[in-house]
């Protein structure tokens, strides 16, 4: 009897997923727990096995996005029962496969060499010809002085000169790839996988809320003091604490002492969170020409100490570097966090997009030396920018200068924490 292959449901939030890749071909023996498909759910990407041994018959296409528990290929136990099925539900055909980059043929690529005008539309003397195929003159793109505007020997004369006081130019290279709109192509990747979900989720934000972004400085001094004499003890510690680290911990609180901050518009209700669960936007290598963006989270990060907090950043980027994440992994967040300022860009401000439905996309810069007024003197001082973008149709200015006192506040007096709760 035939064995179902369905669509699996890998963690409680997943209600579909889409198959980017069959391990196996149709008809082939399969071995039970051997890998048959690649299928991606939020933007990442899981190996799965056969559920039993038998012939592979696939119903489900490459790129198609079907329900949980959805049959996508079956397994039959015979080459007859095999047959059957192909019967029944035929495969999809390989002839739909989009053709790949090199075998696209850009409408507005030339495929003849530039023709000059015909010999009739151009007047030259016998002489004025020799004399210009003996030294490489184009003579037809050249305005004669004789009658008629006959070109004549002194024209091809003058287009002599004029060509020994240019600089030689390289000869044209020709070129077999593809050309768009005159301008030649060096490779062409396909918007699928994590790029494509990455690019439907921030065109589908951007489309949803109304987001407006503000920025303020932080100075680090005083964090950089305290992450200072943690990397004095990393080694009695156990972990590194990074800035990241820190940042989380404090946001936690803040967003803890102001809930609106931590909050959602689901079906024309403001969902105020009582779970304070903070993503860290990933940057992530697909290829040597592709990046993407994953952003993992941490769970109650509120409820959490420094130290915990430091170790699950460190453990979910491991894997999410090393696309080992688990669905679990990605979704329930309530606000994100990027780093902007890990790349080496000096100061700069940035502007995120919401990560939907959160209310708040909170951007940090690098750290960077600048001068400030400190008591009226002019001082140096390590300053971070950070950006909030935030849904106006939740949030106003009230909550949110509110919000960017207390969190400035913290951040440059992180002592202050030692007199809370």
């Amino acid at each position: 009897m035939a064995t179902q292959v369905v669509m699996p449901k890998l963690a409680m939030a997943m209600n579909q997923g889409k198959i980017v890749e069959w391990k196996i071909k149709e008809g082939d023996r399969v071995e039970k727990g051997q890998v048959i498909m690649v299928i991606e759910t939020e933007k990442v990407t899981y190996d799965i096995e056969a559920p039993a041994t038998g012939y592979f018959h696939i119903v489900t296409g490459i790129d198609e996005t079907v329900p949980v528990n959805h049959v996508v290929a079956w397994i039959a136990a015979s080459e007859e029962e095999l047959k059957s099925l192909q019967a029944e539900s035929p495969s999809p055909a390989a002839g739909d496969e989009k053709a790949g980059p090199e075998e696209k043929v850009s409408s507005t690529q030339s495929t003849t060499p530039a023709q000059r005008p015909p010999e009739g539309k151009v007047k030259i003397s016998p002489a004025a010809r020799k004399m210009a195929e003996d030294h490489g003159i184009s003579w037809a793109v050249l305005t004669g002085t004789g009658p008629g505007g006959r070109i004549v020997r002194e024209d091809i004369e003058k287009a002599i000169e004029a060509a020994k006081k240019e600089p030689a130019s390289p000869p044209p290279v020709e070129w077999g790839g593809e050309v768009i709109d005159g301008k030649r192509v060096k490779q062409a990747l396909p918007l699928k996988g994590m790029r494509a979900a990455i690019a439907e989720h921030m065109v589908r934000s951007l489309h949803t809320a109304a987001q407006l972004t503000t920025t303020c400085e932080i100075d680090m001094s005083e964090l950089i003091r305290i992450r200072n004499s943690f990397l004095v003890k990393e080694e009695e510690i156990g972990v590194r604490i990074s800035f990241t680290d820190l940042l989380v911990f404090i946001l936690s609180r803040v967003l803890k002492e102001q809930p609106r901050m931590n909050s959602s518009l689901i079906d024309n209700r403001v969902i105020l969170w009582e779970d304070i669960n903070i993503g860290v936007a990933v940057a992530v290598e697909l290829s040597e020409m592709e990046t993407g963006l994953i952003v993992p989270v941490i769970r109650n990060t509120d409820r959490k100490s420094l130290l915990t907090i430091s170790k699950e950043v460190k453990g979910l980027t491991k894997r999410a570097r090393a696309m080992q994440l688990l669905p679990d992994d990605l979704g329930g967040g309530t606000f994100t966090i990027t780093n902007f300022g890990v790349f080496g860009v000096g100061y700069s401000i940035t502007t995120p997009v919401i990560n939907q439905p959160e209310a708040a996309i909170l951007g940090t810069g690098a750290v960077v030396d600048r001068v400030v007024a400190r008591e009226g003197q002019m001082v140096i001082r390590p300053i971070m920018p950070l950006s909030l973008t935030f849904d106006h149709r939740l949030l106003d200015g009230a909550p949110i200068g509110k919000f960017f006192h207390r969190l400035q506040e913290l951040l440059e007096n992180p002592n202050l924490l030692l007199l809370g709760e």
